[in-house]
């Protein structure tokens, strides 16, 4: 990003690039200490007299360092980055006047002589993802400030609270933050510090080994700053916004849904059954019961499951390109769109990183293989054999059948018959089975006999029924509770006018 020497100017138009979360940052005292720097400084307004200059408009890529920030004093408050008289919000109040700050600089500073570290997490708004939510004017250049701080007071609860082995505080109170929102740049952005004050004597919270023994530990877990990405992005949609990415989202659930439902119904078509056979034998038999696909995916390698997860994944390929196409299509396309969701609200996918329609197919591709796999595990060697001996016996049978069918015909091309033969001939050739489609026979054959394949469809079908019964039972239960909730809070009105008897 880079600064714009001007006030609420963001920049629009941007392709690929989102309102995302700044890595957070933080200082030790004992390092500010070394440099004679204080915290308190961060919000001293007695010297921000600072003035747009040259120096304001170069280019940045990234945070300005939190340690850099102690030397420029009333780094937070100055007046080329905020537009408010009073910038400074924090857990009680959106607008800190000079005595609020007074007791902020007091408690700040008591941090730094306890020994705590002092953090930081900043939020960088594209402009373009402000002017879609509401939150900010071009033409006015006016920015919803107040919706602004009041998010972001539940994401300081989120960080301090969750993002460390035990909350920070060790009470309401021990914990003191302040925020504050910046508009010199391309985007907007919003700057959180925050400190436990009391001293830190808690074993799991203090560095146990290394240089730095006995000093706070400071670094926030990557999954914590993303949930309150997560939750401080969701917070500021719009309901149309957030509805949009919701009915993507349910339409996906369905669909996955209707596909698990679905695919039962490859065991019923017998072009599948060698592929099946195939990956019972490819699994490991000192294993059978506990086939797992496991944390990982079907296309992992070096895997006890490793080949009959391919081949596993090589069948769903093929079931997703014949019998579910137009369901397993949707999926996909309904997965992409949500994909272009999460680029326009968190930029282009860093190297590495797995998009949500990936994962989406993975966890169905996942699921099914599980299902299959604890299917299989309760089929018998004896019943695959009894498969195997139908398939050998029905393809002799239908060899049989058709060089009888090539033999009759070569005599019926060389030999003169005389009318009654040749009706005789004809007769027979219509009305005998041997002249049917050798494969109709096959696959009638295979659905009668193929013990092991009815066994699993079967299951996967009472599994379906059961699931499905358990999700109407749970929707019923639900509609119930409300029905009940509505009747209470009738019987509760006293006013006079509405009142059950």
């Amino acid at each position: 990003m880079a600064k714009t020497g001007k006030l609420a100017a963001f920049k629009l138009g941007e392709k690929n690039t989102a309102m995302v979360n700044l890595p957070a940052q933080f200082v030790t005292a004992a390092s500010a200490n070394s440099k004679g720097q204080r915290f308190s400084k961060l919000v001293d307004y007695a010297n921000n007299k600072e003035k747009i200059d040259d120096n304001n408009n170069a280019s940045v890529t990234e945070l300005k360092n939190l340690k850099e920030q102690f030397s420029e004093e009333g780094y937070a408050t100055r007046s080329s980055a905020t537009t408010e008289q009073e910038p400074i919000f924090s857990r009680d109040k959106l607008h800190y006047n000079n005595h609020d700050i007074s007791i902020l600089r007091q408690r700040l500073d008591k941090t730094q002589d306890n020994g705590n570290n002092i953090h930081e997490l900043a939020f960088s708004l594209r402009g373009d993802w402000l002017v879609k939510n509401n939150l900010y004017d071009p033409e006015t250049g006016i920015i919803d400030q107040d919706k602004l701080k009041h998010v972001q007071q539940e994401v300081a609860e989120i960080l301090i609270n969750r993002g460390f082995v035990s909350p920070l505080g060790e009470n309401d109170n021990d914990v003191v933050w302040f925020g504050v929102i910046h508009q010199d740049t391309d985007h907007l952005n919003m700057h959180l510090w925050f400190a436990k004050e009391s001293k830190e004597t808690r074993p799991e919270m203090l560095k146990q080994a290394g240089p730095h023994k006995g000093e706070q530990t400071g670094v926030i877990p990557l999954e914590t700053i993303e949930l309150a990405k997560r939750f401080f992005r969701n917070q500021l949609m719009t309901d149309y916004e957030r509805q949009k990415r919701t009915d993507v989202l349910r339409s996906l659930g369905h669909l996955k849904k209707e596909i698990v439902s679905s695919s039962g119904g490859i065991f019923e078509d017998n072009r599948y059954i060698e592929q099946l056979k195939g990956i019972y034998h490819a699994l490991p038999q000192e294993q059978k019961g506990r086939w797992q696909v496991g944390n990982s995916t079907l296309t992992a390698t070096n895997t006890k499951m490793s080949k009959a997860n391919h081949l596993t994944n090589q069948l769903l390929d093929d079931v997703f390109q014949n019998e579910l196409h137009d369901e397993y299509a949707d999926f996909k396309q309904l997965g992409r769109r949500f994909d272009e969701f999460n680029i326009e609200d968190q930029g282009v996918m860093r190297k590495g990183q797995t998009k949500l329609s990936e994962n989406k197919d993975a966890e169905l591709r996942k699921r099914l293989a599980n299902k299959l796999y604890r299917y299989l595990g309760q089929i018998e060697d004896n019943e695959l054999e009894d498969t195997e001996e139908t398939i050998k016996k029905t393809l002799s049978r239908m060899k049989e059948h058709s060089d009888r069918v090539n033999s009759i015909k070569q005599n019926k091309s060389g030999l003169k018959r005389n009318n009654n033969q040749i009706k005789h001939s004809s007769t027979s050739h219509n009305n005998a089975p041997v002249t049917q489609p050798p494969t109709t026979e096959y696959d009638q054959t295979m659905q009668k006999n193929n013990k092991a394949m009815a066994k699993i469809s079967r299951l996967w079908r009472q599994d379906i029924k059961a699931d499905t019964n358990a999700e109407r039972k749970f929707l019923r239960n639900q509609k119930k509770v409300e029905r009940e909730q509505k009747i209470e809070e009738l019987e509760t009105l006293d006013d006079g006018r509405y009142r059950t008897i």
